[in-house]
């Protein structure tokens, strides 16, 4: 079982992308989790839209901020309840 990527990863597999990453330059690896990041946002929207066809664009952005701030600051900040709206 590999420590860091699951049962489907080999050992000799996760040796080669640790390696990978430790030759990694501070700025590829930030690179690396900015775009991570973005894609994770991409398929929350989708889920987002697809769970929620009629929301309006602010709609979609409010569930979308609600998955990564906390439910009292979206409330306080935007007046969205993440805990009765949903996420």
């Amino acid at each position: 079982m590999s420590l860091l990527f699951g049962d489907d990863t080999s050992p000799e597999a996760e040796a080669i992308l640790i390696e990978g990453y430790r030759r990694m330059s501070p700025s590829q690896k930030l690179q690396r989790v900015l775009d991570l990041n973005r894609t994770v946002q991409i398929l929350a929207l989708a889920r987002i839209r697809e769970q929620y066809p009629e929301a309006n664009a602010r709609e979609v952005k409010l569930r979308l901020a609600s998955l990564w701030i906390d439910a009292k600051i979206m409330r306080s900040v935007f007046g969205w309840d993440p805990e009765l709206e949903g996420y």
